[in-house]
Parts: C-alpha cells; sequence; structure tokens
C-alpha cells in the first residue's frame, strides 16, 4: 500500500495529492534477507554484493559509463556547472564543473506501439489510501515536497 497526502501548491493554489514514505528506509540487510528468500543466494552472500554494488557503480560511472541493471534500470553521472558561464566553447573547462549527481532512470517495457506497458519498480497493483500519520511521522517525502528535515536522495 502506498501513501498520499493533500497538499495545495503556493505556485497556483491548487490541491494535488503527493506520496508520502513511511516509516524508517529499508536497510541492505532486509534487502539481502528477501532477495535471499526469494532465490537460491544466502543472505550473506546477498548482503555482501549489495555492499559492493556503489562501489562497482561508482567505478564504471567514473569511466564516462551509463550503468544498466535488468529489471532495475539505467544509472549515470551527471555535471553540475558553475553559476559563471563564459563567452565560448574555447573556454569552457573541467574547472566549472562544481559537483557531480548521480541519475537514474527505471526501466521499461514497451508495446509494439512503442507505449510504456510496464516500469520496472513500479506495480501494477498499487493501493493508494491518504496518510492518516501526522508529518513528523511519515519518515519521508515525494521528490516535489521540501527536503525539509531529509537527507538529500542519491538517486535524484
Amino acid at each position: 500500500m502506498a501513501f498520499f497526502k493533500k497538499q495545495q501548491l503556493k505556485s497556483n493554489g491548487k490541491w494535488y495529492p503527493r506520496s508520502v514514505t513511511v516509516g524508517k528506509p529499508v536497510t541492505t540487510d532486509e534487502v539481502a534477507a528477501r532477495l535471499s528468500q526469494i532465490s537460491t543466494v544466502s543472505r550473506a552472500d546477498t548482503y555482501a554484493v549489495l555492499k559492493d554494488l556503489g562501489l562497482v557503480l561508482g567505478d564504471y560511472m567514473a569511466q564516462g559509463r551509463t550503468v544498466k541493471l535488468d529489471g532495475v534500470g539505467t544509472f549515470y553521472f551527471t555535471a553540475n556547472a558553475t553559476k559563471q558561464g563564459v563567452d565560448s566553447a574555447d573556454e569552457v573547462s573541467a574547472k566549472q564543473i562544481s559537483g557531480v549527481r548521480v541519475r537514474f532512470i527505471p526501466e521499461t517495457g514497451r508495446s509494439v506501439n512503442n507505449q510504456v506497458v510496464t516500469r520496472s519498480l513500479v506495480p501494477g497493483n498499487i493501493f493508494w489510501e491518504e496518510w492518516g500519520g501526522s508529518s513528523s511521522s511519515s519518515g519521508g517525502n515525494s521528490e516535489d515536497d521540501s527536503d525539509e528535515g531529509q537527507t538529500e536522495n542519491p538517486l535524484e
């Protein structure tokens, strides 16, 4: 079950549903335990692979490559430039790069008509229910909500 809350946008005064995450984030250990239940791999082996996954992804992306994981999606780096642009292409340099972000595109499946029919991380049977708890116990916000009290999502 997924949760939403009602939120009014300041820009137009209209109300919209916004997704809400609840509870603490699922841990690597919990993911490893669940994966081991549905596969023939032990929890310890799954945990070890998951712990090294970030390092491996980062190494490939640092080589300028994207990483596509079947059933998950594609990861890649983007560069943030300083606010000071330059007047010509000859002046562009790596010194203008002020930060790096990891971007993620969930895997999708398409029909013969090129319409999206599946999204790997979005099950087709999501049941949405209005969140009745307080915002302090929600444990997170949707990507469009403020980052108040939240750490930055590394997948954005």
